[in-house]
């Protein structure tokens, strides 16, 4: 039986275009096994360090609208090269940085360039696959992008620690443009020979979709499941969790990476669990979400009021929890997708996927500031107690993205009632 040509070049173009999800993800986490080192290199305190990764999430971020249009308007291809390229280019000039202002300068640009990535994968599986199969295919794509993060963890730590700071950035940075190239060749935007893009809209038509995107009640339902369940896990694996490990919890640096990336592999694990059963249960996805928040904010109380350093099964138990939050917060791309036409996915999802890094900046800035504030003068590392400090600000989080992600569920539940009482919609759109 022969493969019809489009299945077959789907097969050829969603692995490109994952790896460069995965690359995107390396990029993105480099900074969190390497901040004790940067610390040291760019002589910086615990808030200024943040400011690093700060400035990397908040231009991710404030990217995702724009992009979201950006993919409307000139396809996945262009923009996941154009991502690749300025991600290389900013580890690049993060490899030669001796200058803070260069460094953060670099992770803008990684930034910026990861920005531009995820949402054109997703929109590469819209238009390549049927639609049954993409809550599957979408967290797919954000589970083995994780693989990224595995990369950034013990390999980069113990090439860091054996060739030096530069010498590590700089194979960073030739992975990218490798990755690219793969890009280059093997990514089209969609399954139909000579379609490309869709015409450039203009601005009123653009202003129409994003006000449209966003009076959808399931797409804010979208952002706020993603604000609440990815946060945690995030600033846990991009920037705090391996200090917190390593100052904090008196694990060595390759213990703490180890942890990292059994988080990391866990995170394989869940993904597929997670689509599973949001596809056979759509209706449901809203007490998945509800789920995974509860139980992270369980063990982190445990971890945080545990005297003394936390047993190893304990911050084991920790790291598998945290795991869960990356997949769940694809809950909200399902969402993007379920209550909006394919024309504004890309404005949909950008919108969704602002939600967990704008909780992620406010953690980072949280934590840093207040350990710099818990840390006895004179004293060069934080202690354990400033660490239970600084953490403890996520409940404020989950109280604000658990009571929103409540609101818009029963106001997307009010509309999909409403829209069922005066024409058929397709079942999948639940909560």
């Amino acid at each position: 039986m022969r493969v019809p040509a489009a299945r077959r070049s789907a097969a050829l173009v969603y692995p490109v275009a994952v790896t460069a999800y995965v690359a995107a993800v390396f990029h993105r986490s480099s900074l969190g096994v390497t901040g004790v080192d940067a610390a040291d290199r760019f002589h910086i305190n615990a808030a200024a360090l943040a400011t690093f990764s700060v400035a990397q999430l908040a231009v991710y971020a404030a990217m995702q609208v724009p992009v979201g249009v950006l993919l409307d308007r000139f396809g996945s291809r262009r923009l996941l090269l154009t991502g690749g390229a300025l991600m290389v280019a900013g580890q690049l000039c993060f490899a030669v940085a001796t200058d803070v202002r260069l460094a953060v300068a670099a992770r803008v640009l990684v930034g910026l360039g990861d920005a531009m990535t995820f949402i054109s994968v997703l929109r590469i599986v819209a238009f390549w696959f049927p639609g049954r199969r993409n809550p599957l295919l979408v967290q797919l794509t954000g589970t083995v992008g994780q693989l990224g993060a595995i990369l950034g963890a013990v390999p980069l730590v113990a090439l860091l620690h054996h060739a030096g700071w530069t010498p590590a950035f700089l194979t960073a940075a030739a992975l990218g443009a490798t990755v690219l190239l793969l890009v280059l060749v093997g990514v089209r935007d969609t399954p139909h020979a000579g379609q490309t893009a869709a015409v450039a809209p203009d601005l009123a038509t653009v202003r129409r979709q994003l006000a449209d995107a966003w009076a959808q009640p399931g797409t804010r339902l979208g952002l706020w499941t993603h604000f609440v369940t990815q946060f945690s896990g995030a600033v846990f694996a991009l920037l705090w969790g391996y200090p917190f490990l390593v100052q904090g919890q008196g694990l060595s640096p390759t213990s703490a990476a180890a942890l990292l990336t059994v988080m990391t592999l866990a995170t394989l694990v869940c993904g597929p669990v997670i689509a599973h059963l949001c596809a056979r249960h759509p209706f449901r996805r809203s007490v998945v979400v509800f789920a995974i928040t509860a139980a992270t904010a369980a063990v982190w109380a445990v971890v945080l009021a545990w005297p003394g350093r936390a047993p190893h099964w304990l911050l084991l138990t920790l790291v598998l929890v945290l795991a869960v939050n990356g997949p769940g917060s694809v809950i909200g791309f399902d969402y993007a997708r379920t209550f909006n036409p394919v024309h504004r996915i890309g404005s949909a999802t950008g919108i969704v996927n602002v939600g967990g890094f704008v909780a992620s900046i406010a953690l980072i800035l949280a934590v840093g500031v207040v350990l710099d504030l818990a840390t006895p003068a004179g004293r060069s590392t934080p202690p354990l107690d400033a660490f239970r400090w600084a953490f403890a600000v996520q409940y404020l989080l989950w109280g604000l993205g658990a009571a929103q992600v409540l609101r818009y569920r029963n106001a997307a539940r009010r509309r999909h009632a409403a829209e069922r009482a005066t024409a058929p919609v397709p079942a999948v759109a639940g909560t």
